[in-house]
């Protein structure tokens, strides 16, 4: 299972709307014969990669999968009668699939008569394919909130200046975070200090570029700013009272409601826009408004803190207003990782969702 879980790694970034998914076939020897990963939306999914390489070696074997096997037929066929014709006499599958029009696949398998086992390493697998579960469960993208800060705090220098923060190692490391996500997002102060591109650089072998967004609530985007270049699909968040019409071709444009407060756009409809959009991942690369927006709007599944070791002493904190008053109301964190980026420490958290926050 743990080799399947790895196997379903090398899909992340190419397969959504889709999950990303692993399978490893074992013959009536229990050697592997065949193994395969869910490459791409509308490609053939794991099971299939898996069983093809196998051949007639997988007839009375065993195959291990890290989502439970589809039952429904959509741009492929289900992947539960695939195992079924090819002879698998056991399924076992790590996470039980929680979309309701692919759901069923064991229970056609155990119909066939092939012994159907869940659970192996349930936790470990759904980690891997967080983002789409999240996605399926709460109607939403995954938020994976990214941010750089010296040991203070501090994301920028009290004269606005953040290049660099971190080291190039550090750097490069967000790029394979951007690779893994279906959408980038920034907020228009961030466009104005930094004009960023937001595209994937630097990585080996076909990348599929996430989608650009930008929340400009006042559409002041500036015509030269590199994230309207052609490097990859660009869209532009704006008020719906706002007058847009200046980024006709250089754009998509989508209009949300103001939020509640009044200041900036809607997190809620933002989302939700997005998810239509087939968007089921976003990487939050924005300033501390922004953050504090997503996280005041209890939006943001997933912290990766970036910590240079370095002090400034003043200049703007990561995280701006997040509607927390009390200690007793911080939003706790759960460490899942810890590593070193060149002279960097890279922090991977979860948020500790309760009933006190």
């Amino acid at each position: 299972m743990r080799r399947a879980i790895a196997l379903a790694a090398r899909g992340l970034g190419s397969t959504s709307p889709n999950p990303v998914v692993g399978c490893v076939v074992l013959d009536v020897n229990g050697r592997v014969v065949g193994e395969g990963w869910h490459r791409r939306a509308g490609g053939p999914h794991a099971e299939i990669h898996a069983l093809r390489e196998a051949g007639e070696r997988a007839r009375g074997g065993t195959a291990v999968v890290t989502l439970e096997p589809c039952n429904h037929t959509g741009r492929t066929g289900p992947c539960a009668q695939a195992l079924v014709d090819a002879g698998i006499a056991r399924v076992v599958h790590a996470v039980s699939d929680p979309n309701p029009s692919a759901a069923g696949g064991a229970a056609t398998l155990r119909a066939a008569g092939i012994d159907t086992e869940s659970g192996l390493l349930e936790a470990e697998s759904a980690r891997g394919n967080e983002a789409w579960l999240t996605a399926i469960r709460l109607g939403r993208p995954f938020v994976h909130w990214k941010y750089a800060a010296t040991l203070d705090g501090r994301s920028a220098a009290a004269d606005g200046t953040s290049r660099w923060i971190t080291s190039g190692p550090a750097r490069a490391d967000v790029h394979r975070l951007r690779a893994e996500s279906d959408a980038v997002l920034v907020g228009s102060g961030t466009l104005r200090a930094d004009d960023p591109q937001l595209a994937v650089r630097g990585l080996d072998g076909d990348v599929t570029q996430p989608l650009r967004v930008v929340l400009d609530t006042h559409a002041t985007v500036a015509p030269a700013a590199r994230v309207l270049d052609d490097a990859a699909p660009t869209l532009i968040a704006v008020a719906d009272d706002t007058d847009a019409d200046h980024l006709k071709g250089r754009a998509d444009v989508v209009r949300l409601p103001r939020a509640a407060s009044g200041r900036g756009l809607d997190v809620p409809a933002l989302l939700a826009a997005l998810y239509e959009r087939g968007v089921r991942s976003v990487l939050l690369e924005g300033g501390p408004t922004l953050a504090g927006a997503f996280v005041a709007a209890d939006a943001v599944d997933k912290v990766t803190g970036y910590l240079a070791p370095a002090l400034l002493g003043a200049g703007p904190a990561v995280l701006a207003d997040a509607g927390i008053t009390t200690i007793a109301r911080a939003l706790r964190l759960d460490v899942a990782a810890t590593a070193t980026l060149g002279p960097d420490l890279r922090v991977t958290a979860y948020p500790r969702r309760t009933e006190e926050n």
